[in-house]
C-alpha cells in the first residue's frame, strides 16, 4: 500500500472541521506489524526494514500486536530538531551491520499519525477522528516510536513551528477517510520554506577542479514525458557530500541530454555532464521565478524512497 498524500497550500485552513499536526522533516513509512514481525516500507512500497533496526526491536514497542498497519514519518533528531541530512544517509542502507552502527550513533524515531488496519480489519473508511482515537488507544510511547499530538488552532501551530525552525504544518479534515496513494485536499501541507523533489539530469564541476562536483541540473518530470528545467543547485554540495553524489552520477552518465530543449550552458564551465534522469533529490528554495526556475535553491539530500515517475503523479481529490 502507498500512503495518502497532502496537497500544498498557502495558508492553514480554519474551523472546527480540521486537526493540525507538525510537519516533520523526515520520510514516510508504513509499519506492518504481525505479532513479533515488523516490516517497514517506503512511500514507493520498498522494504526498508533493514535500514532501521532500532524500530523493529522489542524496545520500540511495536512487536506483539496481532495485526497493525501504521502510517507515519521516520526522523532523526539532532538537538531536538529533525535532520533530513542525517536521515538521507540511513534510508538506502542495505547492510545490516552498517545499519546497526548508524542506529547506535544516531537512532531514528517513528512518529505515527494514522492507523490503517487493526486486528485484521481495514480502517480506511473510518473518519480521521475515529482512526485517531484508535491510534491513541494503542499507547505507543517509547524512545523509538511515538504518537505526536494534534492541535485545533492551526494558525498558532504555524507560528510555533516557524519559531522553532520546524518544516511546517499538516492540516487534516476530521471527517475524511484514508485514500491510499492519493493526493487529497482533505490533507493540506503548509511549509515555511519550500521543499520539493526533483530529478537530476546533469552536473557541472567546480571551476578549478574537473573532478569535484560544483552543481547539478534539476528538472520536474511530467506525465506526458518532457522534463521541465528547474535550474541548478550547488549550495550544500561541498566536501564529502558532493563526492558521494558525484560517485552516484558517474554510474548513470549519459552522452545524450534528457531535455527536448537543452538548458543554457555556463560560460567558461565546459560542456554539461549529462546523466540518465534516474536519481531524485530534495531541494529547499524560496520560490519559483517567472521563468520556472528555483530561487536560491539549497541541497538537502538524495531521495532513495522516490522514483522520477512518482514526481509526475498528478491525481488529486477535489
Amino acid at each position: 500500500m502507498r500512503p495518502m498524500l497532502a496537497t500544498p497550500a498557502d495558508t492553514v485552513p480554519e474551523g472546527d472541521d480540521w486537526l493540525h499536526e507538525v510537519k516533520w522533516d523526515g520520510m514516510r513509512i508504513l509499519a506492518h506489524v504481525s505479532g513479533p514481525t515488523v516490516r517497514l516500507t517506503s512511500r514507493t512500497e520498498r522494504d526498508v526494514t533493514v535500514a532501521f533496526p532500532e524500530l523493529v526491536t522489542p524496545d520500540a514497542g511495536l512487536q506483539g500486536y496481532d495485526d497493525l498497519l501504521l502510517d507515519g514519518e521516520v526522523v532523526i533528531l539532532v538537538d531536538g530538531v529533525p535532520s533530513f541530512a542525517a536521515l538521507a544517509e540511513r534510508f538506502n542502507v542495505s547492510d545490516a551491520s552498517m545499519a546497526a552502527r548508524l542506529a547506535a550513533s544516531a537512532p531514528a524515531t517513528f512518529l505515527v499519525f494514522d492507523v490503517l488496519q487493526a486486528m485484521h480489519k481495514p480502517t480506511l473508511v473510518m473518519p480521521l477522528r475515529q482512526r485517531r482515537q484508535l491510534l491513541e488507544g494503542l499507547e505507543l510511547a517509547t524512545r523509538f516510536v511515538q504518537v505526536p499530538p494534534t492541535f485545533t488552532d492551526g494558525a498558532q501551530l504555524a507560528e510555533a513551528t516557524a519559531a522553532k525552525h520546524l518544516e511546517g504544518v499538516v492540516s487534516k479534515r476530521i471527517g475524511s477517510p484514508y485514500r491510499p496513494g492519493r493526493r487529497s485536499a482533505d490533507w493540506r501541507k503548509i511549509v515555511h520554506r519550500r521543499t520539493d523533489s526533483f530529478v537530476i539530469c546533469g552536473w557541472l564541476p567546480e571551476r578549478d577542479n574537473d573532478r569535484v562536483l560544483g552543481s547539478v541540473y534539476l528538472a520536474t518530470p511530467t506525465p506526458a514525458g518532457p522534463l521541465i528545467y528547474r535550474g541548478r543547485v550547488g549550495s550544500g554540495l561541498a566536501g564529502a557530500r558532493g563526492a558521494t553524489v558525484l560517485s552516484m552520477l558517474d554510474e548513470i552518465c549519459s552522452a545524450d541530454s534528457p531535455f527536448e530543449d537543452d538548458p543554457p550552458s555556463e560560460p567558461g564551465r565546459g560542456p554539461i555532464r549529462w546523466v540518465r534522469p534516474e536519481l531524485v533529490a530534495d531541494v529547499e528554495f524560496l520560490g519559483i521565478s517567472d521563468g520556472g526556475q528555483l530561487r536560491q535553491p539549497s541541497w538537502r539530500g538524495i531521495r532513495h524512497d522516490l522514483r522520477p515517475a512518482d514526481l509526475a503523479e498528478t491525481d488529486a481529490d477535489a
